[in-house]
């Protein structure tokens, strides 16, 4: 396996990560807030980050990707991180994707969108009244092993931080 591709998987822990962190302790409710303006639910953004990464997959495998809602969160948490863990598979394979894709167009499209709902996500926890606790990501502990829902705690979290607060 090349130094892309194990970029591309520390990548995909680490939004593995990200959306973990985002979802940690969630209170009940959280899933399906709706914050108005066609804003998608918590749960209908972990069904599209699965969506963005299954467009992502079909370079590898051939076809289309397009996820029908599952009854309950939990089994859409789950399918996002099983959709993980096999383009991790195909990349630590090192299968090369079709239709001339590189890392790099993995990385600036499918990838990136996914990250940037895994901070929506963090964003809609705010707004519902329940903000995720700050931490420094650089030395957060993330292992490209991992990109299962069952991740660390922080190892840096900010001890006082002025969001703790909000009411």
């Amino acid at each position: 396996m090349d130094d892309k591709n194990n970029l591309l998987i520390h990548f995909l822990a680490a939004l593995a990560y990200r959306t973990q962190k985002a979802l940690r302790n969630a209170p009940e409710g959280f899933w399906d807030f709706d914050a108005g303006n066609k804003t998608r639910t918590p749960k209908e953004l972990i069904r599209h980050m699965t969506s963005v990464l299954g467009y992502s997959r079909t370079f590898f495998i051939g076809g289309d990707y397009w996820p029908d809602p599952l009854p309950t969160f939990e089994d859409e948490i789950a399918r996002f991180h099983d959709m993980l863990s096999s383009i991790k598979q195909h990349l630590e394979n090192g299968d090369d994707p079709k239709d001339g894709i590189t890392p790099e167009r993995l990385l600036q499209g499918p990838f990136s969108d996914a990250m940037t709902h895994a901070g929506q996500l963090a964003m809609l926890r705010r707004i519902f009244g329940d903000p995720v606790p700050p931490e420094n990501f650089v030395v957060a502990d993330i292992s490209s092993n991992n990109v299962s829902a069952k991740q660390p705690k922080p190892v840096s979290p900010d001890e006082m931080w002025p969001e703790s607060e909000i009411n």
